[in-house]
């Protein structure tokens, strides 16, 4: 098992790292093609790397790929930080399927032309495989509730990141600012402006809580991962 769960990983990094490089290519050349000039291209792609979205899978690929060393390399689980990695990871990437197939399928996000194949890797497969690698791959020891806070500072710091550049971030389709990655982050769009914004991101921090504690619960159970017994 340690050896198919170990192959699972590799692949699931490389699938990232080819979907990545592939919708910024894409992205690239869609902003240079139509005559916006380099700094449009460079400003697409600083773009194309702040949203959650990205920067959720590139933290699944670094994870999986030492995941992938622990499994195939090693006959441990791994340091104990890795767990807490394994856990953020598994979060941000279920908060990524769950808000894009719910909330933003069928939404043009802002990133030029979508590369189709690279979008469902990102939003569905990426997602199912990295829940289903936490439930059923082994190596993971118990973790403690107190891992949730070490797994919302991320989102945390993403959403000030963002809140904060956004007024600032070119628009390379217009030339223009502000830049918003999420519809639902841009008070523009709503009549409460910030007080939707601020909304949202409550809401999301929550459901992004509700489902460490439920993958924290999973490593905890003691009829699926029976703590070793001692002999006499």
């Amino acid at each position: 098992m340690r050896t198919t769960f170990g192959i699972v990983r590799v692949l699931g990094s490389l699938a990232i790292i080819a979907a990545i490089i592939g919708q910024g290519i894409n992205t690239a050349a869609f902003f240079g093609s139509n005559g916006k000039g380099d700094n449009a291209v460079a400003h697409s792609l600083f773009n194309f790397v702040s949203f959650f979205t990205i920067e959720s899978n590139i933290i699944a690929a670094v994870t999986f790929g030492i995941g992938a060393g622990v499994l195939l390399l090693t006959k441990g689980d791994g340091p104990a930080w890795f767990a807490t990695l394994r856990l953020g990871a598994v979060t941000y990437m279920t908060i990524t399927g769950l808000v894009y197939n719910l909330l933003l399928r069928g939404y043009p996000l802002p990133q030029g032309r979508t590369l189709e194949w690279a979008n469902e890797v990102f939003h569905v497969v990426m997602p199912i495989v990295v829940l289903l690698d936490w439930l059923l791959a082994p190596g993971r020891g118990r973790l403690d509730y107190k891992k949730i806070w070490v797994v919302i500072a991320f989102p945390i710091v993403w959403c000030a990141y963002t809140l904060i550049r956004a007024p600032f971030a070119v628009d390379p389709s217009l030339g223009t600012t502000p830049w918003y990655p999420y519809p639902f982050l841009d008070p523009q769009l709503s009549h409460n402006g910030y007080v939707s914004v601020a909304f949202y991101i409550i809401v999301i921090a929550l459901v992004i809580c509700s489902i460490a504690a439920g993958a924290i619960w999973v490593s905890r159970r003691r009829d699926r991962w029976p703590l070793p017994t001692r002999t006499a």
